[in-house]
Order: structure tokens, then C-alpha cells, then sequence
């Protein structure tokens, strides 16, 4: 299959996608969880950042974690409910995807703190910009049908 193929196929693909009302009703859940998980991340991250003194980067990657679990069990339960497989297997594949998503985090993460956007600010703009990235990869791998 030549290149120019494999495009065609994708880009079909995800016009049919897009045409499928249940895909944006689980892209307005998965916003409605991340929206929780955002506000999870950026509370601990905060907390951790001014309240314990603890430098930008790991502050980062420990509110990560705690709002990844609050994701996954709101996503498993609420956004991907009718998709639910076998729960380690399925919160294994969440977790790497999320390991992929924290990478792109701190390096967004980095590049805004080095132009001058404050640390809170580009945690924010951060997580705003892995999004995408997350419920594509979410859907069609950790959750998928």
C-alpha cells in the first residue's frame, strides 16, 4: 500500500467518524471528564507548586498522576461506558496513553515556561493542547470497541 493510499484510507475513515453523532456525544463527555481532571490537575498541581515548594516539573508530573486516575475511572464508567473491557487490560493501555500524553505535557510544558508564560498559565495551555491527542488515542486504543 503506497502512502498516498493510506492517507486516503485515513482520511475516509475519519470523515465517517465525523458523521457518527456518538462520537461527538463521547468527544463531549471526554471533555466533560478532562474539564474534572483539569481542574484536579491544576488544584494539585498548585498545591504541590506554592504550598509545598516543590519545583514546576515534578509538580507537573504528580498532578498528572492523580488526575489520570480520576479520568480513567469517570471515562471507564461515564464517557466509554458501552466500550468497557476487561479493566486491567484496558487501564493498562489508558496509562500509556496518558504516559505519551504527560510526555507531550512537559515538553509543552517546558517550551511555554522558556517564553516567558507563567508556570501555572502554561500548565494550563499545556493540558489544553494534549487533548486532542488523548481522546483520539483513548478512543481508538484504550477504549476501543
Amino acid at each position: 500500500m503506497t502512502r498516498s493510499t493510506a492517507a486516503g484510507i485515513a482520511a475516509a475513515r475519519a470523515r465517517r467518524a465525523l458523521r457518527r453523532p456518538e462520537n461527538w456525544i463521547e468527544l463531549l463527555k471526554f471533555s466533560v471528564v478532562g474539564l474534572s481532571g483539569y481542574a484536579v490537575n491544576l488544584a494539585v498541581y498548585i498545591a504541590l507548586l506554592k504550598g509545598a515548594g516543590l519545583h514546576y516539573l515534578p509538580a507537573a508530573a504528580c498532578s498528572f498522576v492523580v488526575a489520570v486516575g480520576n479520568n480513567y475511572a469517570w471515562n471507564r464508567l461515564w464517557t466509554f461506558r458501552s466500550s468497557r473491557g476487561h479493566v486491567y487490560y484496558q487501564g493498562m493501555r489508558f496509562f500509556l496513553v496518558s504516559i505519551a500524553a504527560l510526555g507531550l505535557n512537559l515538553v509543552l510544558l517546558r517550551i511555554l515556561v522558556g517564553v516567558g508564560a507563567g508556570k501555572v498559565l502554561a500548565q494550563a495551555i499545556a493540558v489544553v493542547l494534549v487533548m486532542p491527542f488523548s481522546f483520539t488515542a483513548n478512543k481508538l486504543w484504550s477504549f476501543r470497541r
